[in-house]
């Protein structure tokens, strides 16, 4: 039996399997980026797909700490737009 690689929530704090959840990526160029494939380069951080967890990221500025850097808010649009399908 496989084992299924599991990632925690940034902002819930829950475990989920690594598919289900958003990866938000920081590139060795300092952009940030939503990770769709999983597989870009650079400091990631895994968040729900939830509004719930969404608003939890951009109140506590989450996001801002686990990637190090400023956070610009079409990374949030974008994320949005994501979860929404």
């Amino acid at each position: 039996m496989k084992k299924i690689p599991m990632r925690k929530c940034l902002a819930t704090n829950e475990s989920f399997p690594k598919k289900e959840l958003l990866r938000i990526v920081r590139t060795p160029e300092g952009e940030v980026k939503v990770d769709l494939t999983g597989k870009l380069n650079g400091k990631g951080a895994y968040i729900s797909r939830s509004m719930v967890a969404l608003e939890i990221l951009k109140k506590k500025k989450l996001l801002n700490r686990a990637l190090e850097m400023e956070i610009p808010e079409e990374v949030y649009q974008e994320i949005e737009s994501v979860i929404n399908g």
